[in-house]
């Protein structure tokens, strides 16, 4: 019988997402819990499971399209009784699906189980929902001919060959193979390249198909721009980010513009900035350092063999003295409740990092920042910082936050004026780190210098607070030691 599966609300209070790409097409077999395709809300890319086995019937939406939650986004053809009697579908009344797949829900990839297990009275594994029940069939690999996906031998082979004329390549005999590793932008430059991935030659970690090699692949055999038909027939959406726009969409000529639907993170940013900037009213105050000690330090930790695993660089150690000063500081820990008519100061430093990514600004938090050593706040920041950067940053990562830190000195920028995350009291904003002559001890020396910026909401923090906190983090910067002298 037929069952339609509808978009669930995916536990963001979100009233609709964007269908990056579909995993299956129309007429496939699928399994309980295998990933049927990744969609983007306005703060995370999420991977849904599919809630039932059967074959893929109908596929509701094209990839690029904005699905409302609660629309119908495929259906399926179940055989047996319905869907209900055989453990297939969400119960009436179950919750919706929460912010993101479970750590522990198999992966799309993984290796297939024996035909020989059970799949009945499995419960479906949707957003949120948990890993699946000991002994549930898991996913299996996506399976191509052995023609598209060649050995390791044949690559150079093919990469020689005019790009149309790999698509000539075929062989009868099926082998599963996993699917390439990369980010949904690079994919969507993939597709709008006509560029196959399972040929692309990755250099990112663990295998992670980068946009550089999606684009050396592309000049190396000459491929252009495609618009072909996506999934399930229906024309393919070039709506992406803007890099991948700009990089991939084909131009007219003599085009003078270019509209780019305004969603996503892009869309949740706008917002979030102009309701920050119109809620609380916001003053910057700025101070330059000399860091020299914290270099240092950092060049002297990056020395020891037992530290050779942790890049311990300077926002580690700024988080560090922010999670000191802010001790010190609690005015600057805290959220204005309107509702309420409270102001609520936070006994915890849930900590933001600010992550320029593809998509748009993200801040996942760190939790607890305050009980966190120096190296494993510097593990933290990096891997927050790799997560968001393949657009996998959950929805969770990024609420909750009570202090920010932003570091703009890694395009070269000596200050700035940030603009305070909503719910929060302030935002610190690193600058670049310059060597330039300065006063040391009475005399001029070549030092570390580097600009910090703090916005801060003046409800809550008035500006002796404020600079009182910012020379804190300065001092602590400036003379690291210092750090053991504060409590």
């Amino acid at each position: 019988m037929i069952q339609d599966f509808a978009l669930p609300d995916l536990g963001e209070g979100l009233p609709e997402a964007e269908l990056v790409q579909w995993m299956v097409n129309e007429g496939d077999t699928v399994t309980l819990n295998q990933t049927i395709a990744e969609v983007e809300t306005a703060k995370a890319v999420v991977e849904l499971p599919s809630p039932y086995a059967g074959t893929v019937k109908t596929l509701h939406a094209a990839a690029g399209d904005v699905v409302a939650v609660g629309s119908v986004l495929i259906s399926y053809d179940v055989e047996g009784a319905d869907a209900a009697d055989s453990g297939l579908a969400p119960q009436a009344g179950e919750p919706a699906a929460a912010a993101a797949p479970d750590a522990s829900a198999p992966a799309a990839d993984a290796p297939a189980e024996s035909p020989a297990e059970p799949e009945e009275k499995a419960q479906p594994n949707l957003v949120g929902y948990g890993a699946a029940p000991r002994g549930a069939a898991r996913p299996q690999r996506r399976s191509r001919s052995v023609g598209s996906r060649p050995a390791a031998s044949d690559t150079a082979v093919l990469e020689a060959a005019p790009h149309d004329a790999l698509h000539g390549v075929s062989a009868v005999v099926e082998q599963p193979v996993e699917r390439p590793r990369s980010t949904p932008p690079v994919r969507m430059l993939a597709k709008q390249l006509g560029v196959d991935l399972a040929l692309v030659e990755a250099t990112g970690d663990a295998g992670l198909i980068m946009r550089g090699d999606v684009e050396a692949y592309a000049r190396r055999v000459g491929a252009a721009p495609v618009s072909g038909a996506s999934n399930g027939g229906a024309p393919a959406s070039s709506v992406m980010d803007v890099d991948v726009l700009e990089a991939s969409r084909p131009q007219t000529p003599g085009e003078r513009t270019t509209r780019t639907p305004i969603r996503g993170v892009r869309k949740l940013t706008a917002e979030a900035m102009v309701r920050s900037a119109f809620t609380a009213p916001h003053v910057t105050t700025f101070v330059t350092v000399d860091i020299t000690g914290t270099t240092e330090l950092i060049a002297s930790l990056k020395s020891d063999r037992g530290l050779q695993d942790h890049k311990i660089g300077i926002m580690a150690v700024a988080a560090k003295a922010v999670c000191l000063a802010l001790a010190r500081h609690p005015g600057l820990n805290s959220r204005w409740d309107d509702a309420a008519g409270e102001i609520v100061e936070h006994h915890y430093v849930n900590l933001g990092i600010a992550a320029a990514t593809g998509r748009g600004l993200v801040v996942p938090n760190i939790r607890d920042a305050q009980e966190l050593t120096l190296v494993e706040l510097a593990d933290a920041i990096r891997g927050l910082a790799e997560t968001a950067r393949a657009g996998k940053t959950a929805p969770a990562q990024m609420m909750g936050g009570t202090f920010s830190i932003t570091n703009v000195g890694v395009f070269g920028v000596d200050a700035g004026t940030p603009i305070i995350n909503p719910g929060e009291a302030g935002i610190l904003a690193l600058g670049a780190v310059r060597r330039q002559p300065w006063e040391h001890r009475g005399e001029i020396a070549l030092r570390d210098v580097m600009t910090l910026a703090l916005s801060f909401d003046h409800r809550l923090v008035d500006g002796e607070q404020g600079s009182k906190f910012l020379v804190d983090v300065a001092d602590i910067l400036r003379e690291p030691g210092r750090a053991m002298l504060l409590r």
